[in-house]
């Protein structure tokens, strides 16, 4: 396996340079993985994308580099220390030049093909061809990101790019395992995911880094028969989803923890009158403006807890791409079910980035549309007491029967009352769909030894890096286990009551500087984890990193 970090500045084509280099990967039958390290400008600054590839799936990314692509000297100065011994460094002949540095006139060959932005194509030519991998299919990536005019150029320019160099790496690759997948961001995924499950009404404020879901939603909304609405702030952004679902469609707001602190007034509307509302909250580094281009597991507890009063939710953290694709199907399905509002967490790292994943199996995720309801014939009561807590749920139109809905406590009609005795009634009733709703709920994701002594604790995205860091110690002859959360609230408990009671140690492994699934494990369980592996500077956590951790004193 092997990691590749493409760096510069913004507006130096970083992003379609990846894109174009993850296909061709792809196409010689690679698997990748890549994240994005961006700050919050348009130009200048220091960006960059780790690129990680080999013959089987991937579920992080590595700080351990095979080589560096620099599109500027200040990508060289930053990270030449993460260079492995035998490693490379290509750049252009004028950002530098030396020892152990590939310097290729790319700009002026570019330039003298008859583009000055083709450099890019020589760089993705010359690192295909430092890992043995040759230029087929390369006109057939090209034609997807450029237009026909500018074909032949960056063809050339691949060429030139792969005749410049000689090969340092053989490059393993499966052909018949990655040659069906497709390469697919967070985001997307859950884009799809919301798509599958029947998907009617998407609307959103942008907000980094929720921004993409409604960018691709608004660009498949004619094919896909979709509204996709530019809310003008997030207030109104979650109201209209609301409204929306109200009328009958399915309806899903995004946005990241700012964005969402604008929202928590209507989400207790979604919750009082019981109106399903799918949110995503894309998580940043908070709190107010915070990092607005990294990444951080920080508003869990906030959104467990947002809106004044007490209603029923759910929250589920996104662990991955397939997480992203199924979990938000699932999501619209118990938001119908239970009529409550269901709030996905993601973050910058799984919303950002790319992976070869197997096609989505639309099949698996049918069950999630949803089924008509019978159509009461005589009386109806919007919110009737029911033993379960879930009453019939009409739209407007849809039936003679008027639909009431009301943000004040009311009665099994709708009608606003102030009567102790109801409102009591009315309570019991909403909460009571909590027990339902916990016999659905998904344990976490068990890793690695069944008799593990040290067990990790992790939630959402960090399940990549604590995949593959568990596999790693255990192979070096450890007894190490994780569970990694999806259903976070409410909290399945079984699977961690039976494994914490096992193991000698419990570790949290999470993108927040307080531990919160760590307390709110002690809360519900009273399970006290051991130590805590915390990071909170905006980067993700890697492998390495929990590897050093454990191996440093806390196995």
């Amino acid at each position: 396996m092997y990691n590749i970090l493409i760096g510069g500045a913004a507006g130096q084509g970083i992003e379609t340079t990846v894109a174009i280099l993850e296909k061709c990967l792809k196409r010689a039958g690679c698997h990748v993985f890549t994240v994005r390290d961006f700050m919050s400008r348009v130009r200048g600054g220091h960006n960059f994308s780790l690129l990680r590839f080999g013959p089987a799936p991937i579920t992080g990314h590595s700080g351990r580099l095979d080589g560096i692509v620099a599109m500027n000297a200040e990508t060289i100065e930053l990270h030449r220390s993460e260079l492995i011994s035998g490693g490379f460094i290509l750049c252009d002949s004028k950002v530098a030049e030396g020892e152990g540095i590939l310097s290729l006139a790319m700009d002026e060959q570019a330039k003298s093909l008859g583009n000055p932005r083709a450099a890019g194509s020589i760089a993705v030519g010359a690192v295909l061809k430092l890992f043995g991998l040759a230029l087929d299919g390369a006109d057939e990536v090209l034609s997807t990101f450029l237009r026909p005019q500018y074909l032949e150029v960056n063809r050339k320019a691949m060429e030139a790019g792969h005749n410049a160099v000689e090969t340092r790496f053989q490059a393993e690759h499966g052909e018949a395992a990655a040659a069906g997948n497709m390469i697919v961001s967070g985001n997307r995924a859950l884009a799809l995911g919301a798509l599958a499950a029947g998907l009617k009404f998407y609307s959103a404020y942008p907000m980094s880094p929720s921004t993409t879901i409604m960018e691709y939603l608004a660009g498949v909304a004619d094919e896909a028969a979709i509204v996709v609405e530019q809310a003008e702030d997030e207030i109104a952004a979650v109201n209209m989803a609301i409204g929306a679902s109200y009328a009958g469609a399915r309806a899903m707001t995004g946005t990241s923890g700012g964005g969402f602190s604008l929202m928590v007034e209507a989400l207790g509307l979604s919750g009082m009158a019981e109106i399903p509302l799918v949110a995503a909250d894309i998580q940043r580094p908070g709190p107010v403006t915070g990092l607005p281009t990294r990444t951080e597991q920080s508003d869990l507890k906030f959104v467990i807890s947002a809106s004044q009063g007490e209603f029923p939710r759910m929250v589920i953290a996104l662990r991955n791409h397939r997480d992203a694709f199924t979990q938000t199907a699932r999501a619209f399905h118990l938001a119908d079910k239970y009529q409550l509002p269901v709030i996905l967490l993601s973050d910058q790292y799984l919303g950002d980035a790319t992976a070869t994943v197997p096609p989505f199996d639309l099949a698996a995720v049918a069950q999630y549309r949803r089924q008509p309801a019978p159509v009461p014939g005589g009386e109806y009561k919007r919110y009737e007491l029911t033993a379960g807590g879930i009453s019939p749920r009409l739209w407007p139109g849809q039936s003679q029967h008027l639909v009431p809905a009301d943000s004040d406590e009311h009665d099994e009609y709708g009608r606003i009352t102030e009567s102790a005795s109801v409102r009591v009634a009315q309570m019991d009733k909403r909460m009571s769909k909590l027990a339902l709703l916990e016999q659905e709920l998904l344990e976490p994701e068990f890793l690695g030894d069944e008799d593990c002594e040290t067990l990790l604790i992790g939630w959402g995205s960090t399940w990549g890096a604590i995949a593959e860091a568990v596999a790693e110690l255990n192979a070096a002859g450890s007894k190490v286990g994780a569970l990694v959360f999806g259903d976070i609230y409410p909290l399945p408990t079984r699977a961690l009551l039976h494994h914490a009671a096992r193991a000698a140690r419990v570790i949290n492994v999470e993108q927040n500087a307080t531990g919160q699934l760590a307390g709110l494990i002690r809360e519900v369980t009273g399970v006290t984890c051991d130590d805590s592996l915390l990071q909170y500077d905006g980067r993700q956590i890697s492998a390495e990193e929990i590897v050093g951790f454990l191996e440093g004193g806390n196995l």
